[in-house]
This record gives C-alpha cells, sequence and structure tokens, in this order.
C-alpha cells in the first residue's frame, strides 16, 4: 500500500502500485460475429478491391484504389460497429481487416433490452494472450462509463471508480470513503449497506488514493451482485452526508477533551511514521502548488481538526458525478440485466445530480500538469524511531506518458534490468555485494507523466548520504559502459510473462489496468485497447543498445529527482509526544468543564441520530439470493506413484497420466486446469532437520535460488543462475508450506509456460543436490536477513505475533524457528560464526539439505492443462531417481505436535510487552478450540463467529463504533486446535476486550437478541468465505489439494459442510459461544500477548489484572531465543549491546503466517 492510500476497512483491496515486476501495459483483437455474416462481410470487401482499413479526419473506413459511393457508404455503416484498433497507426493490412471480423460480437448481435438501453456499447475485446473479453459502455444521459471484464469463476467483484482531485490537505477525498457508507437517501441508516451485503453474499470495502476513490464490491454469484448494486451505487451518488456523521466519522473533541473521529484517528496513527513523512517531503518536493499529486488527500490532523461538513459536501456536488464514475465489473456478468439495472439507477439520481450537459473539468487531464523536474534535490526529514541506527533513502523521478504502451514498456522492462533480482544491477551491488542496504525497491505510479520511485531500505544512518551518491554512481557507470543486450531482451520476455501470468491468475490485474485508463486515457476507448495485445514489447525487441541507453539516462540515471534521506530521530519520538500533550492539555483548559460536558451531550446526541435502528422489513425487501449463480470452479485430479494409495480417480485425465507410463513411486498428484502456465510445488516435510538447525531454515530458504551451481563440473555464479531461473520461469520461490495448508513443512513452487515444464524439474533437481553454500553468498544472505530485523521490530501487530508464536510453539516449530525473535539473536550469532568458522555453519547447510531431500519427505502437485502437457509424469524421472525410491511418505506433519506446553495446556498465561515505537495497543487471547475438520459443533462455531464478526455487526458496532479500536476479530484453527480474538489498533486494549466479552455475556443471556436477518447474513458469508477459496482455476486446484493431501478429506466436504451450517439454530450458536468463544476471555482458560506503547502499559496492565489476569510485563528482548547456538567469547549482554550495530532487516516471517492463518479454515 502506497503510503498516501487509505483503506476504508483491514483487507481492502488496495490501488495499482507498481512493485518488482510492475504490471505491463499492452494492446487489441475484437470478437465474434457469427461465422455466416463474418465470411458475407470479407468476402464483400475482397470483391470489392478493398485493401486496408484507414484512419482519416477522425473517421476510421474502408479504403481502395478508386470508390464507389454507394457501396463506400454501407461499410462505413458496418465498420462503425466495429471497435477501434490501434488508430495510432495510418492504415491497417487486409489480413488485420479479416482479424477485425474473427473478433467480438459487434453492436448489432446485441440484445433487444441493450439495444434500447442509454449505455452504448463503445467497444468489446478479447485480448490476444487471455479469454477475458472486454466490453466499455458509456451512458448517453449521464456519463457514466462500464467496463465488463468477463471472466469465470464464482466471484463477481466491482470497483466504483471516481477520479478525485483536491488542492489542499483537508482529507475531503478521504472522508468520503467514510461517509458514504453512513446512508443515502432512500436507505438512510448507517449499517444498512453492509448488512444488506453480507445477505447477498457480498462485501464492500473502499480505498482512497491521491488521484482516485474507489469502491469495491466483492460477491459471490451475478445474482447477490445484481440485488445490491443500485443501492450501492445510491450510497456513492446520493449519499446523505449528515451534520452528525461528519461528526463522529470525520473529526470531534470528546467528552474528556481528546480528538477522535474515524478518519481522524486513521491518519493520527499513520502522518508522523517514516513512510508518511517521507512520502509526503517528495511529493512536496516533486509537484508545485496547483498540482495535486502535492496533497495530502487522507488529510493532516491539523485541516481534518477544522474541515467542516458543507467543505465535504462540495467536494461531493463537484467529484461525485455520473460523468466522473466508471464502473469495472469482473466475473461471470449477466450484461443486459446490468444495464437494465443501471438504467432504472439512473431514472432515479436525476434530479440529484448536477446537469449532465453541464461543462465538466476533468480532472487531471484538464488540470494543471506537472512540470518536468528542473534540477536534483536532496533533503533529509527526521522521523521518529528510538533506534537511530538505521534510514532509509527514497528517489523519485517524473517519467514518460502513461498511456503510450511503448515508454510505459520500456519504463517496466528498464526497472527489471536494472532492481528486478538480486542478479539485477543495483540490487546485486547495493544489495548483495557492497551490502549498503538490505533491499532495493521500485515503484511506478500511474501519473499524465509516471512517477518513478527506488526505495533503499535499512541503511546505516551516518551513510545515507554516501549510499545515495553511490545510487548514482552505479547507474552512470552502466551508462557509459555496454549494455547486456541479452539480459534485457530476456528482461522482456520475462516482463510479457508475468503480465500474462498475473492476468489468469487475478481478476485484479485487468481492473488496475481500466482504473488507470479511465484516470488518464481517451475518453474514445484507444488506449483501453492498447491491453488487447502485447505488440509493444515487439517493438521493444528491436530497439537498439543506444535507443535504451538513452531512454535509461533520460528518465533514470541522468535525469532530475528528488532524494529523500530518512533519519531516525529519538528526540523527535519525545517532541511530537510531548507537543500532542501540550495541545490537548491546552485544549481541555480552553473549553473549561462546563465546555467538555457540552461536547458530550453533542457526541451522544449525534451518535443516537447515527444510530437509528435499521427498520426490518427494509432489510426484507431484499431476499436472499439462490445459490444458482455462484458457478464454483472445477477441477479434475489424477494421480501417480504413492498418491495412487488415495485411489485410482475414473476420469479421462487419469488416463492422460497413466498413458505416460513410469514406474516411479514419486508421489505426485495432478489437478487439470485450462491455463497455458504449469504451476508445481513440492511439499517437504521438515520432520528429519535436527531441531537444533531450524533456525537455520530461514538462511536455507533465502538461499536455495541464490547460490552457485555446480554444472557439469563447471561452478555458476550465483548471478548466472539467477538470470537463467528468470530466462525458464515466471516465477519460483521457497517458504512454508502455510499456502498448502500447513506451515510446518516446506513448499518449493515454480510457475512456468507448458514448454518449460521439463525445464523447472530440471532446475529443482540441480538446486535440491547440486548447489554449492559459498561462505560469501552465505555471509550477504545473512546480512540482509539480520537487516530487516529491526524494521520488524517497530510494528506493534508484527511483534503481537511473533509473541504469541515464541509462547505457543515449541522450539520444534519451524514457525517458531524462523520467527524475527529467533533471528535477532540466532543470526547474530551465525554471524559470528561465518567470519570465525564458516566451515560449521557450511557443514550444518549440508545437513539441512540431506535431512530435506528425502524420498519419504516429498509430495508433488501439479496444477496444468493436462491434456496440453508433453510427458507429465516421465519428465519426473530424473529427479525420482535422485530422490531415490519411498514406499510411503511420511504422514503430513501434525501442527498440534509442535505446540509448546502453554499451547497445548491453554490458559493462565498472559504478557504485556511494552514497545517504545507504537502510539497505540493490539491483543491477542488463545483459548481451546476443536480439533478436526468434522468435529459436530464445527458448523455452530462457523456461524457464530460469522455472526459475531460482521461488518456493522456486534463486535463493529461494540468496539469500532465506539473508537475502542480499529478492528477486534474471532478467529479458529482446526490444525493448532486453538480460537483466537484479537484487538487491533487500540487506545486501550483491556478496554476493548471487555467491551467484546460483555456483547458475548449479553447474547448469551438474551440482553442482546440474535437478530433473524443477521443470522442469515451470517451464513451468506460462510457462502462467500468458500467461494474466495475458488476465485480462479489454480486456487479451486490448490484448495482440492490441500482437502484431499493436507487435510484428508472427502470431496463433498464443502457442499456437506455447508448444508449442516444452514440447519444451525440460535441455541447451537449459544452453545459454540458459551463452550469455545467465552472461554477465551476467562484467565484460566486462555492465554494473552499484549503490545502497547510504554505510556499505555500501566493502565493496560491494572485493567486486566482488573478482569482476573495476572499478566507479566515482559520486553521482546525477553522472548528472544538462540536455541542453544552459544559462543565461547560473547554473552548476551555484550550481544546485546551490539544490536544496533548488527541488525539491519528479514524477509517473509512466519510468525505473522501463522498468526493471520488462524482465521483461514
Amino acid at each position: 500500500m502506497s503510503s498516501n492510500s487509505f483503506a476504508r476497512a483491514a483487507g481492502a483491496k488496495l490501488p495499482a502500485t507498481t512493485f518488482s515486476s510492475g504490471y505491463v501495459p499492452s494492446v487489441t483483437k475484437p470478437r465474434k460475429i457469427q461465422r455466416k455474416k463474418r465470411d458475407e462481410i470479407y468476402q464483400g470487401l475482397i470483391s470489392l478491391g478493398y485493401t486496408s482499413l484507414c484512419y482519416r479526419h477522425g473517421q476510421l473506413s474502408l479504403c481502395k484504389n478508386g470508390s464507389n459511393s454507394a457501396w463506400d457508404h454501407n461499410l462505413r455503416l458496418i465498420v462503425s460497429f466495429l471497435p477501434l484498433t490501434r488508430l495510432n497507426r495510418a492504415s491497417l493490412s487486409l489480413l488485420s481487416v479479416r482479424n477485425l471480423f474473427t473478433g467480438p460480437a459487434p453492436l448489432i448481435n446485441m440484445s433487444p433490452s441493450a439495444q434500447n438501453s442509454h449505455f452504448k456499447l463503445l467497444q468489446q475485446f478479447k485480448p490476444d494472450y487471455s479469454p477475458s473479453e472486454f466490453t466499455q459502455y458509456e451512458s448517453q444521459r449521464t456519463g457514466m462509463r462500464v467496463v465488463v471484464i468477463d471472466q469465470p469463476g464464482p466471484k463477481v467483484n466491482g470497483y466504483f471508480v471516481l477520479a478525485t482531485e483536491i488542492h489542499d490537505d483537508s482529507g475531503a477525498p478521504h472522508t468520503l470513503e467514510h461517509l458514504c457508507f453512513m446512508g443515502s437517501r432512500n436507505y438512510r441508516y448507517k449499517g444498512f449497506l453492509d448488512k444488506l451485503a453480507t445477505r447477498v453474499y457480498s462485501s464492500t470495502n473502499a480505498w482512497t488514493a491521491t488521484d482516485h476513490t474507489a469502491y469495491t464490491l466483492d460477491t459471490a454469484g451475478w445474482e447477490g451482485f445484481a440485488r445490491i448494486l443500485p443501492v450501492y451505487l445510491e450510497h456513492v451518488i446520493a449519499p446523505t452526508l449528515t451534520d452528525e456523521g461528519c461528526y463522529t466519522e470525520v473529526h470531534h473533541v470528546d467528552g474528556s477533551g481528546n480528538d477522535a473521529g474515524v478518519v481522524y484517528s486513521e491518519m493520527q496513527g499513520v502522518q508522523n511514521d517514516a513512510a508518511e513523512l517521507m512520502d509526503l517531503a517528495a511529493r512536496r518536493l516533486t509537484y508545485p502548488p496547483g498540482v495535486g499529486f502535492r496533497y495530502e488527500t487522507g488529510g493532516m490532523m491539523e485541516q481534518l481538526r477544522v474541515l467542516s461538513a458543507e467543505r465535504i459536501r462540495e467536494f461531493h456536488r463537484e467529484m461525485y458525478q455520473p460523468k466522473n464514475l466508471c464502473l469495472i465489473i469482473t466475473g461471470e456478468v449477466d450484461q443486459a440485466n446490468m444495464l437494465d439495472i443501471l438504467d432504472k439507477f439512473e431514472e432515479t439520481i436525476l434530479d440529484v445530480i448536477p446537469s449532465p450537459e453541464a461543462p465538466f473539468k476533468r480532472p487531471w487531464v484538464d488540470s494543471k500538469q506537472a512540470p518536468p523536474l528542473e534540477k536534483s534535490i536532496i533533503q533529509k526529514v527526521e522521523f521518529p524511531e528510538e533506534d537511530e541506527s538505521f534510514g532509509e533513502i527514497e528517489i523519485r523521478f517524473i517519467g514518460p506518458d502513461c498511456t503510450d504502451p511503448v515508454q510505459s514498456g520500456a519504463l517496466n522492462v528498464s526497472l527489471l534490468y536494472l532492481a528486478g533480482s538480486s542478479a539485477a544491477l543495483l540490487e546485486n551491488i547495493i544489495v548483495e555485494k557492497e551490502q549498503l542496504a538490505s533491499a532495493v525497491y521500485y515503484a511506478t505510479e500511474d501519473h499524465p507523466s509516471m512517477e518513478i520511485r527506488f526505495t533503499l531500505t535499512s541503511v546505516e544512518t551516518e551513510s545515507l548520504e554516501k549510499v545515495e551518491k553511490r545510487f548514482f554512481e552505479i547507474l552512470k557507470d552502466a551508462m557509459d559502459k555496454e549494455l547486456d543486450m541479452k539480459y534485457l531482451k530476456e528482461c522482456i520476455d520475462r516482463q510479457r510473462r508475468t503480465w500474462k501470468f498475473s492476468t489468469e491468475s487475478s481478476a485484479s490485474s485487468f481492473a488496475e489496468y481500466v482504473i488507470s485508463d479511465f484516470l488518464f486515457g481517451k475518453r474514445d476507448g484507444s488506449t483501453m485497447m492498447d491491453v488487447a495485445t502485447l505488440k509493444e514489447y515487439e517493438v521493444l525487441e528491436n530497439w537498439t543498445e543506444d535507443q535504451w541507453r538513452a531512454f535509461i539516462k533520460k528518465y533514470i540515471s541522468d535525469a532530475a529527482h528528488v532524494t529523500i534521506l530518512g533519519v531516525p530521530s529519538q528526540k523527535m519520538s519525545e517532541t511530537l509526544k510531548k507537543v500532542e500533550e501540550d495541545r490537548a492539555t491546552a485544549q481541555k483548559e480552553r473549553l473549561g468543564e462546563k465546555g467538555l460536558k457540552e461536547l458530550a451531550d453533542k457526541l451522544e446526541k449525534a451518535k443516537a441520530e447515527n444510530d437509528k435502528p435499521i427498520p426490518q422489513e427494509l432489510l426484507e425487501e431484499f431476499a436472499i439470493p439462490g445459490t444458482e449463480s455462484i458457478h464454483f470452479m472445477e477441477t479434475t485430479t489424477a494421480r501417480s506413484g504413492a498418491a495412487l494409495k488415495a485411489g485410482r480417480p475414473d476420469n479421462k485425465i487419469q488416463k492422460v497420466i497413466d498413458a505416460d507410463k513410469s514406474d516411479s513411486s514419486l508421489f505426485i498428484h495432478f489437478e487439470h486446469i485450462p491455463s497455458s502456465f504449469v504451476q508445481l510445488a513440492v511439499l517437504i516435510s521438515a520432520d528429519s532437520v535436527p531441531v537444533q538447525l531450524r533456525p537455520l531454515l530461514s538462511i536455507y530458504t533465502e538461499a536455495f535460488f541464490n547460490i552457485p551451481v555446480q554444472r557439469d563440473g563447471q561452478t555458476i555464479d550465483f548471478e548466472q543462475v539467477v538470470v537463467q531461473l528468470e530466462r525458464d520461469t515466471v516465477g519460483y520461490s521457497m517458504e512454508t508450506a502455510r499456502s498448502l495448508g500447513n506451515s510446518e513443512m516446506l513448499r518449493v513452487s515454480f510457475q512456468v509456460e507448458l514448454e518449460k515444464y521439463e525445464n523447472a524439474i530440471a532446475w529443482l533437481k540441480e538446486l535440491s543436490w547440486n548447489s554449492i553454500f559459498d561462505v560469501e553468498r552465505l555471509r550477504a544472505i545473512n546480512t540482509r536477513l539480520l537487516a530487516d530485523v529491526p524494521d520488524s521490530k517497530r510494528s506493534g501487530d508484527d511483534m503481537l505475533a511473533a509473541a504469541h508464536v515464541m509462547v505457543h510453539y515449541a522450539n520444534e516449530s519451524i514457525v517458531r524457528a524462523r520467527s524475527t525473535l529467533v533471528k535477532a539473536r540466532y543470526l547474530k550469532r551465525v554471524k559470528r560464526l561465518l567470519a570465525d568458522k564458516p566451515e560449521e555453519i557450511v557443514s550444518r547447510m549440508e545437513e539441512i539439505r540431506r535431512s530435506l531431500f528425502q524420498p519419504d519427505n516429498v509430495r508433488v502437485i501439479v496444477i496444468a492443462d493436462l491434456e496440453k502437457l508433453k510427458n507429465p509424469v516421465s519428465a519426473w524421472k530424473p529427479f525420482a531417481d535422485s530422490l531415490g525410491a519411498s514406499a510411503d511418505p511420511r504422514p503430513i506433519t501434525n501442527r498440534r505436535a509442535r505446540l509448546s506446553d502453554a499451547g497445548k495446556n491453554v490458559g493462565g498465561k498472559s504478557y504485556i510487552v511494552p514497545m517504545p515505537t507504537v502510539d497505540s495497543s493490539f491483543a491477542y487471547a488463545t483459548g481451546r478450540g476443536l480439533d478436526s475438520y468434522d468435529h459436530p459443533s464445527l458448523p455452530a462455531l462457523l456461524v457464530a463467529i460469522s455472526y459475531m464478526n460482521a461488518v456493522e455487526g456486534p463486535l463493529w458496532v461494540a468496539v469500532r463504533g465506539t473508537g475502542l479500536a480499529y478492528g477486534t476479530n474471532f478467529s479458529y484453527n482446526i490444525d493448532t486446535g486453538f480460537v483466537n480474538f484479537d484487538v487491533y489498533r487500540s487506545p486501550n486494549a483491556h478496554k476493548a476486550f471487555e467491551s467484546s466479552k460483555q456483547i458475548v455475556e449479553d447474547h448469551l443471556s438474551g440482553a442482546s437478541p440474535f437478530d433473524p436477518l443477521m443470522l442469515e447474513g451470517a451464513i451468506s458469508s460462510i457462502v462467500v468465505n468458500f467461494a474466495n477459496e475458488q476465485m480462479t482455476a489454480a486456487s479451486a486446484a490448490q484448495g482440492s489439494f490441500i482437502r484431499q493431501v493436507v487435510r484428508n478429506l472427502p470431496s463433498d466436504y464443502k457442499e456437506t459442510m455447508l448444508k449442516n451450517v444452514r440447519a444451525i439454530t440460535v441455541d447451537q450458536i449459544k452453545g459454540a459461544l458459551r463452550e469455545i468463544i467465552l472461554p477465551m476471555f476467562d484467565p484460566k482458560k486462555a492465554n494473552l500477548v499484549v503490545t502497547c506503547a510504554t505510556v499505555l502499559e500501566e493502565a493496560i496492565k491494572q485493567g486486566f489484572e482488573a478482569s482476573g489476569f495476572t499478566p507479566t510485563v515482559q520486553p521482546l528482548k525477553e522472548f528472544e531465543d538462540d536455541y542453544g547456538l552459544k559462543l565461547d567469547d560473547q554473552d548476551d549482554d555484550d550481544e546485546d549491546s551490539d544490536d544496533e550495530d548488527d541488525e539491519s532487516g528479514s524477509e517473509d516471517d512466519d510468525e505473522d503466517e501463522d498468526d493471520s492463518e488462524e482465521d483461514d479454515d
């Protein structure tokens, strides 16, 4: 998430910011006419001698030598129904004309209802590399635009996007993202939209970026989407925007004299963090006054305190017009039904919107444009931090036109070439060789002129200026030498492959492209057509070395830029706290007792107005949809080797697998899906790795793809390994197997094109047995992992998860062994050993290798179009021969066996962890849950948790609605047998904890009766959760593997569970609350971990003591563990004093994975 984007709720889909390999703009091919009609038209063209399709004087027409005016008229009429192709060319060949008629069906074939709609078809096409179909409409009545991206699957996703531009820091755009959910003119009740969403298999969210505001609708099936669509759009176009809503949601002063409000509290939490301070400083220097990218659209606290409701309403009138709105809908969409709904919706808003004929200044496009940077600027920016050892560097440039596919494609390739991997220029020198930073990240932002960003993390504070200078020295030196044209062309191929894969594996890639086109592209649809082919890469393949050098010099190496040196400051941390305390004290004194009483009364009146109960009959008008329109993804399973012990499936894909005869015992599970790619993964048991070596798995997994290999008697250095891997793959990784359902195991994965299947297997074999544990590479990797530790230790939420893992997991757990709080101590000692006795570490790495790659440790999953995949089984023979034969794989690792005594016998443990780097508090309670996927209480628990967690449900209203926390959540995990309750970002976690406990007790006592409509919504949410697990064919295939292999569940498990869920009674829900949920609030039956600001420590401790807990105040350092790795000449005290010198940063912390995993079953 870019620091200047703000989401309404956790989990919001975020705007398109390009990290690492980024996303690629592209180009188009149209859609199908009936074959007879196509042939008639084509033969007519030939017989009349037409030879090309020309673009002249703003018109698209067919051209030939000579003319027949009657036929010209008719053919121009036919052509007028065709989607525009790339009109930046003077003409297209006859072959292109023919291709036009093999594309999508024109308006001629639309249904009568569509033809009568006010929404007219602008274009329809399928990209030539994707089965997704794009259809673009524009309302002739209001100017509203709609883009449908038709894709198969159970989910329909909507992005309702408004271009929003403002030239101040008031935060008005951000406030609307919240206020539109407070009610609309026909549904004037806070929470109505979200309660309706839960009934119709949907969830809502929103985000505010600098250049747009997006409202999202995520639904299982078209029917539910269609029911809520007009209600949601009314909330966007005609919200209530009452004074009371603005008062509680944006900013107010409460009866204690403290500033509050949802938006205000959100910005208070980020305004003074390092990323936000550096981002704002960079924008102020990059863009002059009057250019919207200069401003903080989230709102500065100082301006939020004086922002009026009328100013918000004024901004809404200005920006929230249908002509400034684009609806992007992905999934299986009934377009005739959609147009009918939108036509009826428009009828209801004509009296509240500005006249569609009134002049409208298009944000960003008709606005003052950012001038080029005239000179380079370097500025230091302090950020509050207790540890002053490490800072950050951010460097920004202004790039090419974002709507030019060749220029933006060249930029993506250039960035990949410069910093896309550990073998790329900047990353290789700055991170791997000279170890000046823990990482070099890059990103692009689509503006009329693209913004380019480089971020260097964990740079020693005293070296910030030197490292910034070195950054440009490396770039300039590279531009003075020959470019590696072979690698550049491989980057082109890689970028193209990555974009294709991203569009197949997620609907969001195309949606993000359309958002950018809506904001900055041409209204005639011609720039959107750029997504339909990838021809820009054909152009780039013909670029000369001089062209590439000139491009990189123009936009990066020789370009004027803005550099921000982020400097940590303990003094600033203290000053900010004092300034805020003094301001709050002065405010209380100024208001006095009478003023505070008046404010308290005003707040209560506003809450009473906002929280008027929603009439049941209003929600009852919306019946729960059927599930017929939810089309779950189907995959086909096949097996070979030891996997056949689960049975031989009776299907045609199994016959394909059987035909590729192999006598190997290697366990291979196949899932057949329509795809242009192969996704293969190896699930590896770590049970045989000695416990004392398991912390080294952090280094081993990081090194797996990043060290030299021995090949044919020669050593291939790690840079060549990475380059060759990039050439052969779309992606690759080694990490814990959380995504395959068990974070106590390991996973090696590859994503490749179909023809590279055997290459991926060859790589797996080579990296498993032929890699060289080069000492210099191990030192570099260890240093980089250490470099991320301080940054992880600044996060209250991350350290809550880390402390939870250290308490509840045993030493045998690889989740624990890879935790930040193990790395902090263990890897520092590894650093010493690598310096003094490197052979010891090399020997231990070899032992890990031998322990992992044993025949009974390995299971393979292959997801692909198996009818097109060559040698699906026999391709594994070289790997299987090296691995050796095994009768049976080890059992799937039992996660409960990896728990500590505190994890196995929950109750009586509680810890408070004070942290000077946070300004709020976080809590995590753990109780004993269920231990089986077929436990009879599981359906009731599912409904109970869904009911309590609902947006605008009991927890939301009691905790978030009263400002006690930004979020709370109940979750469960069958594999660990835990049930959990967490409090996220609270001014006092104990108050949020007690309020949540009271809500549960009130539902058990009857003081808060169960709402029948909300119960229906809770069941609908469970349906949505099942749909979320198979949003794409690949995710459905992965889910099939988890269900069959990892969890050993029957194929109809979900259907059976849904049937059981629908039959649950209120008494059964109460039973789950009483027996499973409520004990989490009992000190004798639950464990508790809290992280909090140091100033909150005493109040939170006293609060929990009053609730019967006996919390131990324990600093992070006391949770650290060295797994018995001792050095003779170094004791713990010495090491502690070295922290600032030795630590720098950490990747893929599994305590976060495990913690977030608690709720994903």
